[in-house]
């Protein structure tokens, strides 16, 4: 059960492993994509369709139908890997339960954007865990982890990337462990500072140029290449940030949300501490381009017209 490209090397490493059979997919329904909004097939479905796999798409997981159908396929596993909440009927169904593929070290950062959450809030590792599902959300018994480094260069794209091949793997060890009847069970802890994940919003991308400089180079990194943070020119145009870096304060920084640029190298807006360094930019209505492409088509004469920041 899956829908977007980080579940489909789960399925790959699955149908790569003689000892078990992949009986279906359960998948999201195609959805309108792309300039033309025609209908288009998730990842994980075309992926199915490739090894001729039978595909199940509901738009209610509580319906008798498709629970009628899925119990047709008998199966004795099911493994979720970034789909929906699933109703209990569906989770309990198989004799060996459901297993989870999660993209962050549980109990840290249960919810729907881990990678992201943990990116903005500047962590140094994440990783991958496999867990049985149960009532509560990410709350279920763990079963493995693996820790994934973060790296100071790592975005949103590099780190889901890493994560992706993480789980495929974890996903097939969990998979092998549970049908030898080796894999562990062993309860959450709900101690100590838990960090939680919950779903993106628009506004979570908006820079607060009264936040430190460091913090929001953390906020794009977490949000990048999507859906990306923002900010506001002075004229009141929406730029978004790809990839920042802090400098620490001049001699005389300027007030809170001042810019400042040479007019082809840098461009540069004051935080409450250090200033924020634009380096991957793209205005709205414009291509993703380096601040020094950007500058090439931009009047610098603009940053000093007086904004609310």
């Amino acid at each position: 059960m899956g829908t977007p490209e980080f579940a489909v090397p789960t399925l790959e490493s699955l149908l790569s492993w003689p000892g078990c059979q992949v009986v279906a997919v359960v998948t999201a329904p195609d959805k309108p994509a792309g300039r033309g909004r025609q209908l288009a097939a998730s990842a994980v479905k075309q992926a199915a369709q490739a090894h001729d796999l039978p595909v199940l798409q509901p738009t209610n997981l509580k319906s008798p139908e498709f629970q009628t159908q899925l119990k047709s396929y008998a199966a004795d596993l099911q493994v979720v890997v970034a789909f929906r909440m699933l109703p209990e009927a569906v989770w309990n169904m198989p004799k060996l339960g459901s297993i989870n593929i999660h993209a962050s070290l549980l109990p840290q950062y249960r919810g729907a954007a881990p990678i992201n959450w943990a990116l903005i809030h500047g962590e140094t590792q994440t990783g991958v865990t496999s867990f049985f599902l149960q009532h509560e959300i990410d709350t279920g018994n763990l079963i493995f982890q693996d820790v994934v480094p973060i790296t100071p260069d790592d975005d949103f794209g590099s780190l889901y990337e890493k994560l992706k091949a993480t789980g495929a793997d974890l996903a097939l060890r969990t998979v092998q462990a549970i049908a030898a009847g080796t894999a562990p069970s062993l309860p959450q802890s709900n101690a100590g500072d838990l960090r939680v994940a919950p779903k993106i919003q628009k506004e979570t991308g908006r820079l607060d140029l009264n936040q430190p400089a460091a913090a929001l180079v953390n906020l794009v990194r977490g949000l990048s290449p999507i859906p990306t943070a923002f900010t506001q020119l002075p004229d009141g145009r929406t730029l978004k940030v790809f990839k920042a870096a802090t400098l620490p304060d001049s001699e005389a920084p300027g007030a809170v949300g001042s810019w400042s640029s040479d007019g082809r190298t840098y461009l540069r807006v004051q935080t409450a501490a250090g200033q924020l360094d634009l380096l991957d930019v793209q205005l709205e209505g414009k291509k993703r381009m380096s601040v020094a492409e950007f500058l090439r088509g931009f009047n610098v004469s603009q940053l000093t017209m007086s904004s609310e920041q």
